[in-house]
């Protein structure tokens, strides 16, 4: 079964959102898995508007997972969610993950979204609570998550343990997330179970990404395994 994903941290819609609203209009995603999503004030508001403006519906997250966001299609139903917060560090930055239990067709799986912490001393931590929670799933998953290291960093080597890395599988790791204004880090990655098969991969760098927010899009083609 098809399934088209972006994972995209869009920088708390702090810049062009009308391209911001274009770039994922255009990209025709099943499921958004969002960092730095509505957490604050009117969050529920912000999120279904955020939705909206993408042309998808709220599934999961949003304040209760401290800003990850999943949003699906009305080709995916959504049959459960849950939502996680780390443990938090004094004086850091509370963070979580947001999980969508979710069918298409005769797929199920199991949508999930993070975003650790810019501090390395915290990350591995928040990394392993992270993974704990993806190890809970009882479908495949699909992990999608602003790392804020790179493939080589202990966080990383924690989550993407027995997932398959979609840019890896696409032979695509020299595709680089962030910044936009300066192109040098892959620190946004999609993960997925091994029973998924990565039908492509790509970083979305246009001139309309690069308004839309400091980080680029990941855009994955999907085929998922059928219960049927």
């Amino acid at each position: 079964m098809p399934l088209r994903v972006v994972s995209y941290n869009i920088h708390g819609q702090r810049d062009d959102t009308a391209a911001l609203a274009a770039v994922v209009r255009a990209a025709t995603p099943d499921v958004v898995i969002v960092q730095e999503g509505p957490r604050r004030f009117r969050w529920r508001q912000k999120s279904a508007t955020l939705a909206e403006s993408f042309g998808l519906v709220v599934a999961a997250g949003g304040l209760p997972a401290l800003g990850n966001l999943l949003l699906t299609s009305l080709r995916v139903q959504v049959r459960g969610t849950r939502c996680q917060r780390f443990p938090l560090t004094p004086g850091r930055h509370l963070r979580g993950a947001a999980y969508a239990d979710c069918r298409v067709g005769d797929a199920r799986f199991t949508l999930a979204g993070s975003h650790l912490s810019t501090d390395p001393t915290e990350r591995p931590a928040q990394a392993a609570e992270f993974k704990r929670g993806l190890d809970a799933a009882t479908s495949p998953v699909l992990a999608g998550a602003d790392l804020n290291e790179g493939p080589d960093g202990p966080a990383w080597a924690t989550v993407s343990r027995g997932l398959t890395d979609a840019a890896v599988a696409a032979d695509r790791a020299d595709r680089l997330t962030y910044s936009c204004a300066d192109p040098r880090r892959r620190i946004d990655a999609l993960f997925v179970d091994p029973r998924i098969t990565v039908v492509d991969y790509d970083v979305v760098d246009t001139a309309q990404t690069r308004r839309a927010s400091d980080h680029f899009p990941v855009l994955v083609d999907l085929l998922l395994p059928t219960t049927g």
